[in-house]
């Protein structure tokens, strides 16, 4: 599904957004035409995203073209996405990868073509991408884990319930936790599972790791989809008090889920953040100012939890729009 974004967004919601540049650009340019490619258009964290392209798109006097497949597993829809991208006039693409390996093909073919890539959230095998902004997903997974190891005493036994197996997201986040969880010398991984990206799978899934192993103490869920899908199972059996459960990304199932106990740690990324930059680097890409782009962006994330989750600071980072 395909979609021109035609509104204006006020001016005001770019502000919002700490540390977003907001110089002035020559409203006469003529206007450049990029592509968001994304994982989904229905999931909290890519509305967020698609809020911050606008913006940018916005700011900068762009032409955005929004556009994802309909599951977070079909990288073929999304290939097929990028090359319409391409047929369509796109001058730059900013994209994120569902499947590292499978999605390299179309990438390159994007680039041969003379089209700018610019890769968020999630990175692709290609070395044509000029610009890369999203989260360090290997410290995120260290954070996750290290919130269980600051929050709980004695043995942790715990379950790992990651998404997109072939995604980089979820396996550098895996590491991270993995390697954290190792070092620390009093956790050890009962189980751990690859769930298809949405929170009715990852709700079963979890119940039945839960079930097959009632030494759990600890539950890391590496997406905002798994989260929701793990803080369903540890309400269903009333697990609440027993085990934490550190988990990714803002919406309202995750905060409930803080508030009431079922999850214990939310990691936060800066997903407005992500679609932004990533269209602001579009347009300085495709405008000769490419000298003020980084080859790589590392986006602010953060931890939350009951106890924090009130401060200003925390409020921006839960609503980075509202």
């Amino acid at each position: 599904m395909t979609r021109i974004i035609k509104s204006l967004l006020p001016a005001a919601l770019a502000v919002l957004l700490a540390g977003c540049s907001m110089q002035v650009t020559d409203r006469n340019t003529a206007r450049y035409r990029v592509a968001l490619v994304a994982k989904s258009e229905d999931a909290e964290f890519w509305k967020a995203v698609i809020v911050g392209a606008e913006a940018a798109a916005t700011e900068y006097n762009m032409q955005l073209t929004v556009s994802a497949p309909d599951n977070e597993e079909n990288y073929d829809e999304q290939n097929r996405l990028i090359e319409k991208a391409v047929e369509d006039g796109a001058q730059a693409i900013v994209f994120s990868a569902i499947d590292y390996e499978a999605n390299a093909a179309a990438i390159d073919a994007a680039a041969a073509a003379g089209v700018t890539i610019i890769g968020i959230d999630s990175a692709v095998h290609s070395d044509h991408v000029a610009a890369y902004i999203g989260a360090d997903n290997y410290g995120a997974g260290q954070m996750a884990a290290q919130s269980a190891l600051d929050g709980t005493e004695g043995t942790l036994c715990v379950g790992l319930i990651n998404y997109e197996v072939n995604g980089a997201n979820g396996r550098d986040r895996e590491q991270g936790a993995r390697d954290t969880l190792a070092e620390s010398g009093r956790a050890e991984i009962i189980d751990a599972v690859s769930t298809h990206p949405d929170s009715q799978s990852a709700y079963r899934d979890a119940l039945t790791m839960l079930r097959a192993h009632p030494e759990i103490n600890v539950l890391i869920a590496l997406n905002e989809t798994t989260a929701v899908g793990a803080a369903q199972a540890v309400e269903q059996l009333h697990r609440t008090d027993d085990l934490w459960l550190a988990a990714f990304d803002s919406n309202i199932q995750t905060l409930d889920a803080l508030q009431s106990g079922a999850a214990d740690a939310l990691v936060i990324q800066n997903t407005y953040g992500m679609g932004y930059f990533g269209v602001e680097s579009a347009f300085k890409l495709l405008a000769g100012q490419g000298s003020s782009v980084e080859k790589s962006s590392i986006t602010t994330t953060r931890i939350i939890t009951r106890d924090n989750m009130f401060a200003m600071d925390k409020q921006k980072a839960l609503f980075p729009f509202g």
